[in-house]
């Protein structure tokens, strides 16, 4: 690679398989003098697994801000600073936002490499072909906050995307199924491209079973996805209410199918097919 100096590298680093990590990455690693890193002694075998030579700077949530004010020295003596987390995209439920923000900030580049993301990974193994999904990612541990996240988000027509640690995994998902309905589908994922990878779909209803049937699945990192809601008939009828309307003020098929689903939240390529057969039939 070719090191822009100053600039910070935001780099992707494997969920588990190292193979996963991009030619790309492992060039920047190995050319620049230092590394904010989210733990310094997870990222050292790393680095030198890579033969790379930098230096390592913790940046962890409890001293972003501090550690922003080091990259920002080194950038400012000219130096070429990467930011890694454990594993995965830094800033994605990892520390990193506030320390990008302070570089951005203080004016100098800041370069995405982009490489394994655990939510993305989930997702695109799901099978959920809900088209828009929101990630939270961590739950609040207190029960009340849980529950009234939980509940802002159940009535949202997206698949819902969470992150998990398996000494909460039993209690999450337990809530999941009270908050959100035993009839919505979940899939849990769990341990992503390492040895005891799993990827297992069932109606939330049957989940915290699964899960105390064997230990094991209980183990490692989780990403949790819940599928959609399914549209009530209260909800279609309205939906199919409101896409006639801009029809019937001519608007052209894909801009009503558009704006009846900002409207309704119905599924925008349903709304479509639906506008197909309406204006067909005028």
């Amino acid at each position: 690679m070719t090191e822009e100096s100053p600039a910070l590298y935001v780099v992707a680093t494997p969920l588990g398989n190292l193979g996963d990590m991009t030619t790309r990455a492992q060039d920047v690693l190995k050319a620049v003098p230092w590394v904010a890193a989210e733990d310094t002694r997870h990222s050292a075998p790393l680095l030198r697994h890579l033969g790379s030579s930098a230096r390592l700077l913790p940046a962890h949530q409890h001293n972003e801000e501090a550690a922003a004010q080091q990259v920002i020295e080194k950038l400012a003596a000219g130096d070429a600073v990467a930011l890694i987390s454990d594993a995965g995209t830094p800033a994605i439920s990892d520390p990193g936002a506030r320390l990008v923000a302070r570089v951005r900030e203080a004016g100098y580049k800041v370069i995405p490499l982009p490489g394994p993301c655990a939510a993305v990974a989930a997702l695109s193994a799901s099978g959920v072909t809900a088209p828009h999904w929101l990630f939270y990612g961590f739950l609040p541990t207190k029960t009340k906050q849980r529950e009234e996240v939980l509940r802002e988000l159940a009535p949202a027509p997206y698949a819902l995307v969470f992150y998990e640690a398996p000494h909460r995994i039993l209690e999450t998902v337990a809530a999941l199924s009270g908050m959100l309905g035993a009839a919505r589908r979940i899939v849990i994922a769990r341990e992503l491209t390492k040895l005891f990878e799993t990827i297992h779909a069932c109606p939330l209803g049957e989940a915290l079973a699964w899960l105390e049937a064997d230990a094991n699945q209980q183990k490692g990192e989780f990403v949790l996805i819940v599928d959609a809601p399914e549209a009530t008939d209260d909800e279609d009828v309205e939906a199919g209410r409101v896409l006639k309307l801009l029809l019937d003020e001519g608007l052209p098929v894909k801009q009503a199918a558009k704006l009846a689903h900002a409207i309704t939240g119905a599924a925008k390529n349903a709304l479509y097919e639906k506008a197909l057969s309406l204006r067909a039939a005028q």
